[in-house]
């Protein structure tokens, strides 16, 4: 399920982060659905997942989530979050127990969107889609999810 791989990760921005990008992402989500609606929204998220990480997507559909976890480890802890990786021999398993992200939207606005953990949920089936991955979301709470990729039947 996981290779090694030489490569460097592909999605390796460094430097100052800047959190406000959250905040701007949040306000987009919202926009988005308000005036175009949330099937719009979901069309952009699935974009975000085949497009934009297409790295990581390629990796998927070779059998490789090793570079999905990579991706998550750098900006998981790139941007202090509080959370945790256990890879097993039939499913990887992210808990994320204090989402930073979510955490900084919370604080800068005083609101979350209902859809922000759409952007991963909607990314991650985009990415996984038709590769022999499957990845279930499930939010455990305000800013904390358990992330689950494991072979499809």
């Amino acid at each position: 399920m996981i290779r090694p791989d030489d490569k460097p990760l592909r999605y390796n921005e460094s430097g100052n982060v800047h959190m406000d990008f959250h905040g701007a992402a949040d306000t987009t989500i919202e926009f988005v659905i308000k005036y175009y609606g949330i099937d719009v929204m979901d069309k952009i998220f699935e974009r975000v997942g085949q497009d934009v990480y297409a790295d990581i997507r390629a990796h998927l559909m070779d059998g490789n989530a090793g570079e999905l976890v990579k991706h998550w480890r750098h900006f998981f802890d790139r941007e202090e979050a509080e959370y945790d990786i256990e890879i097993g021999k039939d499913m990887i398993v992210l808990t994320v127990r204090h989402c930073t992200a979510y955490a900084h939207v919370q604080k800068i606005s005083g609101r979350v969107s209902k859809h922000f953990c759409d952007q991963t949920i909607k990314t991650n089936n985009a990415m996984a889609a038709d590769s022999p991955f499957a990845i279930d979301t499930e939010i455990t709470g305000p800013g904390s999810c358990r992330q689950i990729i494991y072979k499809r039947p």
